[in-house]
Protein backbone atom coordinates (compact mmCIF):
# COMPACT_ATOMS: atom_id res chain seq x y z
CA UNK A 1 0.00 0.00 0.00
CA UNK A 2 1.21 3.30 -1.15
CA UNK A 3 0.09 6.90 0.34
CA UNK A 4 1.51 9.76 -2.47
CA UNK A 5 2.08 12.97 -1.55
CA UNK A 6 0.14 16.50 -1.84
CA UNK A 7 1.30 18.72 -5.41
CA UNK A 8 0.74 22.16 -4.72
CA UNK A 9 -0.15 22.22 -0.94
CA UNK A 10 -0.61 26.12 -0.68
CA UNK A 11 -3.01 26.41 -3.37
CA UNK A 12 -5.94 25.28 -1.63
CA UNK A 13 -4.88 24.95 1.90
CA UNK A 14 -5.70 28.07 3.55
CA UNK A 15 -9.22 28.17 2.69
CA UNK A 16 -9.96 24.45 2.86
CA UNK A 17 -8.27 24.43 6.59
CA UNK A 18 -10.66 27.27 7.03
CA UNK A 19 -13.97 25.13 5.88
CA UNK A 20 -13.53 22.46 8.27
CA UNK A 21 -10.57 20.64 7.97
CA UNK A 22 -10.77 19.57 4.30
CA UNK A 23 -6.83 18.93 3.41
CA UNK A 24 -6.67 17.17 6.92
CA UNK A 25 -8.69 14.54 5.80
CA UNK A 26 -7.67 14.80 2.23
CA UNK A 27 -3.91 15.00 3.02
CA UNK A 28 -2.52 11.89 1.61
CA UNK A 29 -2.11 12.82 -2.46
CA UNK A 30 -2.58 15.62 -4.31
CA UNK A 31 -5.24 18.73 -4.79
CA UNK A 32 -7.47 18.56 -7.58
CA UNK A 33 -8.25 20.88 -10.26
CA UNK A 34 -11.39 22.98 -11.23
CA UNK A 35 -13.64 23.30 -14.65
CA UNK A 36 -12.82 20.07 -16.65
CA UNK A 37 -14.36 19.16 -19.25
CA UNK A 38 -15.56 15.09 -20.23
CA UNK A 39 -17.66 12.75 -22.10
CA UNK A 40 -19.46 11.21 -19.05
CA UNK A 41 -23.05 11.36 -19.29
CA UNK A 42 -25.77 12.49 -17.20
CA UNK A 43 -27.67 8.93 -17.21
CA UNK A 44 -24.37 7.12 -17.05
CA UNK A 45 -23.37 8.73 -13.79
CA UNK A 46 -26.95 8.41 -12.08
CA UNK A 47 -26.84 5.19 -9.57
CA UNK A 48 -23.71 3.37 -11.05
CA UNK A 49 -22.13 0.82 -8.66
CA UNK A 50 -18.92 -1.07 -9.69
CA UNK A 51 -19.71 -4.62 -10.18
CA UNK A 52 -18.71 -7.46 -7.81
CA UNK A 53 -17.15 -9.27 -11.38
CA UNK A 54 -15.34 -6.22 -11.96
CA UNK A 55 -14.10 -5.98 -8.80
CA UNK A 56 -12.88 -9.56 -8.18
CA UNK A 57 -11.49 -9.54 -11.43
CA UNK A 58 -9.11 -6.81 -11.30
CA UNK A 59 -8.83 -8.04 -7.52
CA UNK A 60 -7.74 -11.54 -9.02
CA UNK A 61 -5.24 -10.38 -11.78
CA UNK A 62 -3.81 -7.59 -9.80
CA UNK A 63 -0.02 -7.01 -9.76
CA UNK A 64 1.34 -4.38 -7.07
CA UNK A 65 0.23 -1.08 -9.00
CA UNK A 66 1.70 2.36 -8.42
CA UNK A 67 -0.36 5.26 -9.02
CA UNK A 68 1.67 7.99 -10.25
CA UNK A 69 -1.05 10.47 -9.34
CA UNK A 70 -4.72 10.53 -8.04
CA UNK A 71 -7.03 10.44 -11.07
CA UNK A 72 -8.29 14.18 -11.78
CA UNK A 73 -10.97 15.89 -9.72
CA UNK A 74 -13.13 17.50 -12.31
CA UNK A 75 -16.48 20.09 -11.92
CA UNK A 76 -19.22 18.22 -14.05
CA UNK A 77 -19.86 20.83 -16.95
CA UNK A 78 -23.24 22.18 -15.96
CA UNK A 79 -22.65 21.64 -12.30
CA UNK A 80 -20.20 24.59 -11.43
CA UNK A 81 -23.60 26.97 -10.01
CA UNK A 82 -27.26 26.57 -8.92
CA UNK A 83 -29.47 29.13 -9.03
CA UNK A 84 -33.20 29.86 -7.90
CA UNK A 85 -35.43 32.09 -8.31
CA UNK A 86 -38.87 33.73 -6.96
CA UNK A 87 -42.14 33.39 -8.89
CA UNK A 88 -40.41 31.00 -11.85
CA UNK A 89 -38.98 34.01 -13.24
CA UNK A 90 -36.21 32.20 -14.24
CA UNK A 91 -33.54 34.65 -15.33
CA UNK A 92 -34.49 37.62 -13.83
CA UNK A 93 -31.87 39.06 -11.43
CA UNK A 94 -34.02 41.00 -9.44
CA UNK A 95 -36.28 37.86 -8.47
CA UNK A 96 -33.06 35.66 -7.67
CA UNK A 97 -33.33 34.00 -4.15
CA UNK A 98 -30.05 32.33 -3.84
CA UNK A 99 -27.37 30.43 -5.65
CA UNK A 100 -24.73 27.92 -5.31
CA UNK A 101 -21.04 28.41 -6.50
CA UNK A 102 -18.44 25.52 -6.09
CA UNK A 103 -14.97 26.62 -5.03
CA UNK A 104 -12.44 24.13 -4.41
CA UNK A 105 -11.92 20.08 -5.03
CA UNK A 106 -9.73 17.48 -3.43
CA UNK A 107 -9.20 14.37 -3.39
CA UNK A 108 -6.54 11.67 -1.71
CA UNK A 109 -6.00 7.97 -3.47
CA UNK A 110 -4.40 5.33 -1.94
CA UNK A 111 -3.78 1.63 -4.22
CA UNK A 112 -3.62 -1.39 -2.79
CA UNK A 113 -4.72 -5.05 -3.41
CA UNK A 114 -6.09 -4.11 -7.38
CA UNK A 115 -8.24 -1.09 -5.95
CA UNK A 116 -7.45 2.54 -6.09
CA UNK A 117 -8.97 3.89 -2.68
CA UNK A 118 -10.56 7.47 -3.01
CA UNK A 119 -11.55 10.19 -0.73
CA UNK A 120 -13.59 12.72 -2.53
CA UNK A 121 -13.88 16.41 -0.94
CA UNK A 122 -15.83 19.60 -2.30
CA UNK A 123 -16.14 23.45 -0.86
CA UNK A 124 -18.93 25.48 -2.11
CA UNK A 125 -20.38 28.43 -1.30
CA UNK A 126 -24.13 29.32 -1.30
CA UNK A 127 -25.00 33.26 -1.69
CA UNK A 128 -28.63 34.70 -0.91
CA UNK A 129 -29.62 37.07 -4.07
CA UNK A 130 -31.69 40.39 -4.20
CA UNK A 131 -34.94 38.25 -3.13
CA UNK A 132 -33.63 35.90 -1.18
CA UNK A 133 -34.24 35.88 2.68
CA UNK A 134 -33.64 31.98 3.51
CA UNK A 135 -32.15 30.90 6.57
CA UNK A 136 -31.06 27.68 5.97
CA UNK A 137 -30.75 25.78 2.21
CA UNK A 138 -29.96 22.65 0.86
CA UNK A 139 -26.94 22.10 -1.50
CA UNK A 140 -27.35 19.17 -3.35
CA UNK A 141 -24.11 17.94 -5.16
CA UNK A 142 -23.22 14.81 -6.52
CA UNK A 143 -20.03 12.96 -6.56
CA UNK A 144 -19.42 10.32 -9.93
CA UNK A 145 -16.87 8.16 -10.40
CA UNK A 146 -15.84 7.00 -14.39
CA UNK A 147 -13.57 4.66 -15.01
CA UNK A 148 -12.50 3.66 -18.50
CA UNK A 149 -15.59 5.91 -19.71
CA UNK A 150 -17.66 4.15 -17.73
CA UNK A 151 -19.47 4.93 -14.24
CA UNK A 152 -18.24 2.94 -11.53
CA UNK A 153 -19.94 5.00 -8.39
CA UNK A 154 -22.07 7.97 -8.30
CA UNK A 155 -23.74 9.21 -5.46
CA UNK A 156 -25.91 12.46 -4.98
CA UNK A 157 -25.93 14.47 -1.42
CA UNK A 158 -28.05 16.83 0.06
CA UNK A 159 -25.58 18.90 2.30
CA UNK A 160 -27.89 21.55 4.50
CA UNK A 161 -26.31 24.90 4.56
CA UNK A 162 -27.52 27.47 7.24
CA UNK A 163 -27.58 31.39 6.50
CA UNK A 164 -27.22 32.99 9.78
CA UNK A 165 -28.52 36.87 9.49
CA UNK A 166 -27.16 39.38 8.95
CA UNK A 167 -24.93 36.94 7.05
CA UNK A 168 -25.58 36.79 3.17
CA UNK A 169 -23.65 33.62 2.60
CA UNK A 170 -22.56 30.79 4.05
CA UNK A 171 -19.83 28.07 3.14
CA UNK A 172 -20.25 24.06 3.06
CA UNK A 173 -17.80 20.88 3.25
CA UNK A 174 -18.67 17.60 1.75
CA UNK A 175 -16.41 14.56 1.54
CA UNK A 176 -17.00 11.21 0.49
CA UNK A 177 -14.63 8.53 2.13
CA UNK A 178 -13.73 4.81 0.97
CA UNK A 179 -14.88 4.71 -2.55
CA UNK A 180 -12.83 1.40 -3.73
CA UNK A 181 -11.93 1.18 -7.77
CA UNK A 182 -10.71 -1.70 -9.36
CA UNK A 183 -6.47 0.02 -10.43
CA UNK A 184 -4.37 -2.55 -12.29
CA UNK A 185 -2.12 0.75 -13.54
CA UNK A 186 -2.96 2.17 -16.39
CA UNK A 187 -6.58 3.06 -16.44
CA UNK A 188 -7.91 6.13 -17.12
CA UNK A 189 -9.94 7.36 -14.40
CA UNK A 190 -12.01 10.63 -13.86
CA UNK A 191 -13.21 11.79 -10.48
CA UNK A 192 -16.78 13.95 -11.27
CA UNK A 193 -18.36 16.73 -9.01
CA UNK A 194 -20.89 19.17 -9.50
CA UNK A 195 -24.42 20.42 -8.32
CA UNK A 196 -27.70 18.30 -9.62
CA UNK A 197 -30.98 19.94 -9.21
CA UNK A 198 -32.64 17.18 -10.93
CA UNK A 199 -35.46 15.77 -8.60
Amino acid sequence: MRNFPLVDPGKFGLRIAAAGGLVSMLSACSMGGLMGGGQATEQNLQNATASPAAIAAAQTSALPAIATECPPIKVRPGGEAMYYYGGGRVGDARSLQYQGVIEETSRNCVVSNGLITVQMGVVGRVLLGPAGDQKSVTAPIRFAVERNGQAVFSEKYSIPVELTPPAQSAEFVKVVDNVAIPYLGGEEITIWVGFDTRG
